[in-house]
């Protein structure tokens, strides 16, 4: 599977998983739309904040430990409030949305 991102092919597993991380914002967009997402303001701090993970820690933290950062950010999050965002899962359609590889298995860090 590929994505075309400003003339650029990335190449993504067959799941829609990008390879390599991509940290261009236009990334995002095309694989929102891809997965039908209209990106709020909303989706993009959940973006930021899995980018940042990824940048720190090498991976996306699992939904339990996403869902204790994004309340520390804002505490309003809840589990329904990421759920809303991403209907597939926050701990997994997250992190394709925001052009990261795809998660590690079970249980994250």
């Amino acid at each position: 599977m590929m994505y075309n991102v400003n003339g650029v092919e990335l190449e993504a597993d067959e799941q829609g998983y990008l390879l390599e991380p991509v940290f261009d914002d236009e990334a995002v967009r095309v694989i929102a739309a891809a997965e039908s997402i209209e990106l709020t303001d909303a989706h993009w701090e959940v973006v930021n904040y899995l980018r940042d993970q990824f940048r720190e820690h090498g991976h996306t933290p699992n939904f339990r430990a996403m869902l204790k950062g994004m309340a520390e950010i804002r505490p309003e999050v809840d589990s329904k409030y990421l759920y809303d965002l991403f209907p597939i899962g926050p701990a997994k359609q997250g992190p394709k949305v925001a052009a990261l590889p795809q998660p590690l298995g079970k249980g994250g860090y």
